[in-house]
């Protein structure tokens, strides 16, 4: 799916003014409210906007320890091990990779403690053979999408303009 111009100073409202409404993201934009909307419509069936909740804080909920834990999985139980993945709430992501694992997921805990209880958790798992975690210290670049979709735009106009 091919995101245009003007799809991209959409998104790009989105995701600098969640809370604003579309009769105002249109006036912003110059457009009509139906066009708005049929962008946006258009945008979630093609799956580029996936999701339109808050976007909550696991250290704010009391878990403020971030790790990220290799799963290496025995041969022929990777979707056994993601599926029992998802019963563990301290879990928030989970993903199939390359390299030094099978399974990377993102773990949150209340401190080294609980970390720990979890990683028990996960190594009792059938099919688990062990795991390597990486204790994160700081964030130094937050979760970002916006220069992205600044430079999917930018690349959007350069074609039309070519």
């Amino acid at each position: 799916m091919a995101v245009d111009t003007l799809d991209a100073k959409i998104l790009r409202l989105l995701l600098e003014q969640p809370r604003t409404s579309v009769r105002e993201y249109a006036r912003v934009l110059g457009i009509a409210r139906g066009t708005l909307q049929a962008r946006l419509d258009r945008l979630e069936r093609d799956g580029v906007i996936t999701a339109t909740g808050p976007r909550l804080s696991p250290a704010a909920l009391g878990h403020p320890m971030l790790a990220f834990v290799h799963i290496e999985v025995t041969q022929g139980h990777l979707d056994t091990v993601a599926t029992a993945l998802v019963d563990v709430p301290e879990i928030v992501e989970a993903f199939s990779i390359t390299g030094g694992g099978d399974l990377m997921a993102r773990v949150v805990a209340r401190d080294a403690g609980h970390l720990e209880d979890v990683i028990q958790r996960l190594v009792q798992f059938p099919g688990v053979v062990r795991t390597r975690t990486e204790v994160v210290l700081r964030e130094r670049v937050p979760y970002r999408v916006v220069p992205l979709v600044d430079a999917v735009g930018r690349a959007a106009a350069d074609r039309r303009g070519s």
